[in-house]
């Protein structure tokens, strides 16, 4: 049976331009409405996790990236609501998010990371795929964060599914010739949130319109969610 995955880089619930209040359950509930088979998120605050399998009605794995600041996601919460676009991930941390219509197991998190605010790479099992969701650091950590998702991803044996925020385009370094050598479908041109998968027939990824992710007038993120279809 098909499986339609997504991937989004939910900015910490905040709309462009940010505004005081954030949408991110209004986000989650649109991401999951039609019941895809898998949706991976980043940039969720480490408040959320405990909420997103009731906005979703699927079942949720999370690790942990950005702890709060304050070491209490509440705490964080409650001053991040004075004014989400001016607080951001603050003091709310933030945590990478696997959702999906069926049990996960095999649940491990990967430090990504050397220094600077702390990245991982998030692996869980959904069937007979392993799901990797991943979130790096931009500029000049981007390159050796990448290195190492490639590395982790090359012992998870054939059939992995690998999205997230490389915040590198296909264009630029090294990462996306290293999946191709080692098997993974192609990734969207000229994007940052990328879908590939090996082991799997997929289709091509694309990228959400805008009139997709909004809200009224209100668009939602600064990343459009990206989409395929594996089988």
């Amino acid at each position: 049976m098909p499986l339609v995955v997504r991937t989004w880089n939910v900015f910490h619930g905040n709309a462009v331009p940010p505004e005081r209040r954030a949408f991110l359950r209004e986000m989650v509930e649109l991401v999951t409405a039609d019941r895809p088979a898998i949706v991976c998120l980043q940039e969720v605050p480490v408040w959320a996790i405990g909420e997103l399998a009731g906005w979703s009605g699927m079942a949720v794995a999370a690790a942990v990236a950005a702890r709060p600041r304050l070491r209490s996601a509440q705490l964080g919460r409650r001053i991040t609501d004075l004014d989400h676009g001016r607080f951001r991930s603050a003091f709310t941390g933030q945590a990478n998010a696997i959702l999906a219509d069926r049990p996960l197991g095999d649940e491990r998190n990967v430090v990504v990371s050397t220094r600077g605010e702390r990245r991982v790479c998030q692996v869980v099992r959904a069937g007979d795929l392993v799901v990797c969701n991943f979130h790096v650091t931009g500029g000049s950590e981007a390159e050796p964060q990448l290195a190492r998702v490639a590395e982790l991803v090359d012992t998870l044996g054939e059939r992995v599914l690998l999205a997230g925020d490389a915040n590198l385009r296909p264009e630029e370094g090294g990462f996306y010739p290293l999946l191709r050598e080692r098997g993974f479908s192609e990734p969207l041109a000229a994007s940052i949130d990328q879908i590939v998968v090996r082991g799997a027939a997929a289709t091509a990824p694309f990228a959400w319109p805008e009139e997709r992710r909004r809200a009224g007038r209100r668009l939602l993120s600064d990343h459009a969610p990206v989409e395929l279809t594996v089988g």
